[in-house]
């Protein structure tokens, strides 16, 4: 597991293994020269590694001749938000999203304040792979500066979507677990502007992560038992570089990941200032599909990953969209997944209706996703994809992104991990029974 990986908007490893300061200075000056001129912004997502990884970033940044501005520790879509905010060039995030403490990574932003496209991404690995580094003399390095409130432009393009008055009144008491990550000095801002009673958990940025950092059912266990006896209305969980929101009602139960992308969705759909087509990708429940159905609303998949789906918003001119991994994007506030959104955008809808989290959540169509994972050689997925398309002849066949396979009320998605090495199973079918089985004899097929 400690191979470096690169994507199209980054990579990731294990420090000292995978990922060392070498690999960090070659890779960002790779970066540097694929950028218009300009400034660029460095932040980390508050894991141990960090400074140590910024500090050599910066570095190289500024060896070659890059102005660098150093906003510490912030959010990824803060990050986004500001590359517009200041004009700046492009950014780099250091961060590793959900993975264990031993990981850390570098996500690249360009001058649009998203991830870099796959074309973009792909000429910085190419880079990267082949040594390119164009270093400055002497009198032309590039200087640091810092940034006095690097969290504000966020703070107001979050509010500028909701109602912010409405929520206020409301009143709601609320718990934020950002695990020791970059969420809290944002989240705990945005939902004191909105008027709650905040119960901050994991609040101190130090990376010491009090839970394993993937916000799944598992590991926030003790969070929603807290958020329950604290008599929350509803619990906002974050990833340690805040893209990403899983929801727990006030009974404690966890409504999960998918459910924030829907519930966001369900509330654009509702407005008619934002109602309009929208993009999920392949591995994302069909709920918001079915929503925009119901709404007389186009709905577009992309291929996973949240380069992919923006590239297909803008394409299609999407008014909402994004990922099933907690990650709403809402093009009001910037082409990024998104935790402060959908923090935002929940209140707002549980305050229009006047409905709690489990009622919304009990509301939108019923769906049983279901995924696994095995470690399994790439080189053997071309063969699995040709059995599992004899497996099932009546299934409609999209093979942009892996395999996915899709049938009026079911679908199952095969395909290898950007971000680690490992081949997903995901299936969703109204039944859990049927979702499961559909996973399990795919991989039955290995």
């Amino acid at each position: 597991m400690g191979e470096l990986i690169i994507s199209v908007s980054g990579l990731r490893g294990v420090v000292g293994e995978s990922l060392t300061p070498d690999v960090a200075v070659r890779f960002v000056a790779a970066f540097s020269g694929q950028l218009p001129a300009g400034p660029v912004i460095v932040a980390r997502d508050g894991r141990g590694s960090g400074p140590m990884l910024s500090r050599a970033i910066i570095a190289s940044l500024t060896a070659c001749g890059r102005d660098c501005v150093d906003i510490d520790v912030a959010a990824t879509p803060t990050v986004g938000v500001l590359v517009r905010a200041r004009g700046a060039a492009g950014a780099v995030q250091i961060s590793a999203s959900h993975n264990p403490p031993p990981y850390n990574g570098i996500k690249l932003f360009g001058n649009a304040g998203r991830v870099l496209d796959a074309r973009t991404g792909a000429s910085v690995r190419e880079a990267y792979l082949g040594g390119q580094a164009k270093w400055s003399p002497f009198d032309e390095l590039g200087n640091l500066t810092r940034d006095a409130d690097p969290h504000e432009p966020h703070l107001q393009k979050v509010l500028d979507t909701v109602d912010s008055s409405a929520i206020r009144n409301a009143k709601h008491r609320v718990l934020i677990d950002s695990n020791h990550g970059a969420g809290s000095l944002l989240g705990k801002r945005l939902l004191a502007a909105l008027g709650c009673e905040v119960i901050a958990v994991g609040d101190t940025p130090d990376g010491n992560f009090a839970h394993q950092p993937e916000p799944t059912a598992d590991n926030l266990a003790d969070i929603a038992d807290l958020v329950r006896k604290e008599r929350c209305a509803v619990g906002f969980c974050q990833d340690p570089d805040a893209d990403r929101l899983a929801l727990i009602d006030a009974d404690g139960r966890y409504v999960g990941e998918e459910y924030t992308l829907a519930l966001c969705v369900q509330r654009a759909l509702a407005h008619d200032s934002s109602r309009g087509a929208i993009v999920i990708n392949g591995a994302t429940s069909g709920m918001s599909e079915r929503l925009a159905a119901q709404a007389g609303v186009t709905s577009y998949r992309s291929a996973v990953g949240e380069a992919n789906v923006a590239d297909m918003m803008i394409e299609k001119h999407a008014t909402y969209g994004g990922e099933g991994n907690g990650g709403p994007i809402d093009p009001r506030v910037g082409y990024v997944r998104d935790s402060f959104v959908g923090m935002a955008q929940v209140l707002d809808w549980m305050t229009a209706t006047g409905e709690p989290l489990a009622d919304l959540a009990d509301a939108l169509p019923v769906l049983h996703i279901h995924k696994t994972k095995a470690s399994v050689s790439p080189d053997r997925l071309p063969r699995l994809f040709e059995t599992l398309k004899g497996k099932y002849p009546d299934a409609t066949v999209d093979s942009g992104d892996g395999l996915r396979l899709a049938w009026d009320d079911k679908w199952l998605l095969v395909r290898g991990s950007n971000t680690e090495p490992i081949v997903r199973f995901i299936a969703e079918a109204e039944t859990e029974t049927e979702a499961k089985s559909l996973c399990d004899s795919a991989a039955a097929l290995l």
